[in-house]
């Protein structure tokens, strides 16, 4: 069983347009249970980050088969969970890499997969960090002629999900060696 946990950005909440559709995909695959965090209430990104590893803790679930989604301020925590604990997958929408009031401005990701959608017209957390974190680590990558809500992205973004998820549960046939 893949667990998807959805983290929303830090102005909006569980039911987002971004969150609801993905959660979709994920509950359309077999094997495949959607985890929709809420994090309204809680000022702090530090606050956020500490919810989602104590959440994680208590449901006790794998890390080796957890992906982490989520946008802006969703997406930085799923950054930083992947740096402190390997994951399966990071689906990162404009994540909130660079910023000063982070408690990591730019997390090493560890995960198995990794894809990142990020906007040319993000007037909230500019291209460059996130170019740059793929860059350095090799990820994917998908630059997008949009804002930072990614509104106008959306058949892109969910595609993009549901073909990450297949490929995150998808066996592996050889190890990165390639053996």
């Amino acid at each position: 069983m893949m667990i998807v946990y959805l983290s929303h950005g830090l102005e909006s909440g569980p039911g987002a347009l971004k969150t609801q559709a993905m959660k979709g995909i994920a509950e359309k695959l077999d094997d495949c249970e959607p985890v929709v965090m809420d994090y309204r209430g809680m000022a702090q990104p530090q606050q956020h980050l500490q919810h989602l590893l104590s959440v994680l803790a208590e449901r006790n679930d794998d890390p080796a088969c957890c992906v982490l989604a989520g946008s802006s301020l969703g997406g930085w925590l799923s950054a930083a969970v992947s740096a402190q604990q390997p994951v399966l997958g990071c689906f990162l929408l404009a994540p909130a890499l660079g910023l000063a009031d982070y408690p990591e401005t730019s997390p090493i990701i560890q995960a198995q997969h990794t894809h990142i959608i990020h906007g040319w017209r993000d007037d909230v957390v500019a291209p460059e960090p996130v170019i740059e974190r793929a860059r350095l680590q090799r990820l994917s990558l998908r630059m997008v002629d949009d804002d930072h809500r990614l509104h106008a992205s959306l058949e892109t973004i969910l595609c993009d999900f549901e073909r990450f998820l297949r490929q995150c549960a998808a066996p592996n046939h050889y190890d990165y060696k390639g053996r």
